[in-house]
């Protein structure tokens, strides 16, 4: 297997809208098997297909700690099915948008109907942080951003400082200079 490239924002790929998955092949095996292997080593514990440049409604999460034990979680063509009256605020973070993180409100519990790793269909009542987990990752498969449910002033002030820490990556890299290695950041939770 091999880790997947992560996109990180501004790319307008993150911004498009993923296909639905016709239907639980070796290929779609394998994609879930890579981003779930990409998330691990991100670390992360969640990661949806166009996060890796991959147009397929796929996203694969593991929010396993001591007190909760999820184990990994594969889902193909995901949906929310229902959601709670009841909202939560929860800090989120993302691979795609790194080292940034702003409270985000979303429905506590919810129910999702999805396709399992055989092609199964399944429902699963979420809530708590696995309820935002999902929330996130199936945004990112319409080409939403967490940074989108926030103001629109904090989101500028992020895709600017991202852009920019690009085109200093990118200048580097021109110049020949090794890219400066990120520190981990200390959030557990990067979805």
């Amino acid at each position: 297997m091999a880790l997947l490239p992560i996109l990180t924002a501004p790319d307008p790929r993150l911004k498009k809208k993923s296909k639905p998955v016709e239907t639980v092949d070796a290929d779609v095996r394998q994609l879930m098997d890579e981003m779930l292997e990409t998330m691990y080593a991100a670390p992360g514990i969640g990661l949806a297909a166009p996060q890796v440049g991959v147009l397929k409604r796929v996203i694969v999460l593991d929010i396993d700690r001591e007190d909760v034990k999820t184990g990994p979680l594969l889902m193909a063509n995901p949906e929310i099915v229902e959601a709670s009256d009841e909202d939560v605020s929860y800090e989120e973070g993302c691979l795609s948008v790194p080292e940034h993180y702003s409270e985000v409100v979303r429905p506590a519990k919810v129910k999702v109907r999805y396709l399992d790793r055989d092609g199964v269909q399944q429902e699963m009542a979420c809530e708590g942080l696995l309820a935002t987990c999902v929330q996130h990752e199936i945004d990112h498969l319409d080409g939403i951003l967490f940074i989108d449910h926030i103001s629109a002033l904090k989101r500028n002030m992020i895709l600017r400082k991202l852009l920019k820490a690009r085109k200093e990556k990118e200048r580097e890299e021109a110049e020949g200079k090794p890219a400066a290695e990120l520190d981990a950041p200390d959030r557990v939770h990067t979805l």
